[in-house]
């Protein structure tokens, strides 16, 4: 009885809009058919193959990577970098550095979007610092090489301090002793740090992966707020892709689409727990 609200409410709004979507990614669903879904077609794995013959897709897919595989490291080295600096260096006012760097996670990423294309502008903030090491900044956002490194560097920003919680966590669970062990044995900082703080912190470093993997592959407000996708497709993720297709009453397309991006979900996250998981 107290599980059956929780029950009726997760299969009414999450259990039967997802079957529905998997079902609808084997048919030629589109707007045209919202008066009577009944009559739609099965088409297989068509919508499959055409989105695989789609070159748009195909250049998401690309865009997806890109700013996975870059964007996935960097946020993990920045969000460790920090977290052992709150571990072991910074001890004054530790908790308003933690609430600071932590401050971009929990704000509207609408309003950090719009604060990042002002940034970005070509006379903004970051080609003015530019300017004062004699680097002529170029136009971030409208510019097909740099649109995409601008969006990973705000990612990086507003996620490092997820990863940088999680991490510093993990390293205030690592046992002195183990530690004090390996220097008495000569082991110097970074060895301690490579050898023995790293290994333990496996499981963290797993759990922090995993997280931001599922929300990078997702990427959608940042292209959505500061591109459009533009300029070129540059920036024209998966997720966006999917959308459009949405607004284009290609419910069939689209679903399929979704489909695609949790497999590849799904196929990151065991490579993860394959390459992470604790060797006991």
């Amino acid at each position: 009885m107290f599980a059956l609200p929780f029950v009726l409410i997760f299969g009414l709004f999450m259990l039967m809009p997802l079957l529905s979507s998997f079902v609808m990614s084997f048919t030629d669903f589109t707007s045209k058919d919202v008066r009577n879904p009944f009559a739609v077609g099965f088409v297989g794995l068509d919508q499959f193959v055409e989105l695989f013959g789609n070159q748009q897709f195909l250049h998401s897919m690309l865009n997806t990577g890109y700013f996975v595989v870059v964007g996935i490291p960097l946020t993990m080295a920045a969000g460790l970098a920090l977290a052992v600096a709150l571990n072991n260096g910074i001890t004054r006012f530790r908790s308003a550095f933690r609430v600071g760097f932590y401050t971009p996670v929990v704000t509207s990423i609408v309003a950090i979007a719009v604060v990042w294309r002002f940034i970005l502008q070509p006379d903004g903030l970051l080609n003015i610092v530019l300017g004062w090491v004699g680097i002529e900044g170029p136009d971030w956002l409208n510019s097909t090489e740099w649109s995409m490194p601008a969006m990973i560097l705000m990612a990086v920003w507003r996620n490092m301090g997820t990863l940088m919680i999680i991490f510093l966590a993990g390293l205030q669970n690592v046992p002195t002793e183990v530690l004090e062990a390996a220097q008495v044995d000569g082991a110097n900082a970074w060895q301690r740090f490579v050898r023995v703080t790293l290994p333990i912190l496996r499981p963290t470093l797993l759990l922090g992966a995993v997280l931001l993997s599922v929300g990078f592959l997702q990427f959608f407000e940042e292209p959505f707020v500061m591109t459009k996708g533009g300029p070129l497709d540059s920036t024209l993720s998966v997720s966006y892709f999917t959308f459009n297709q949405f607004g284009f009453g290609k419910y069939g397309l689209a679903s399929a689409a979704s489909y695609v991006l949790f497999i590849a979900i799904a196929l990151l996250s065991l490579i993860q727990f394959r390459t992470l998981r604790s060797k006991d």
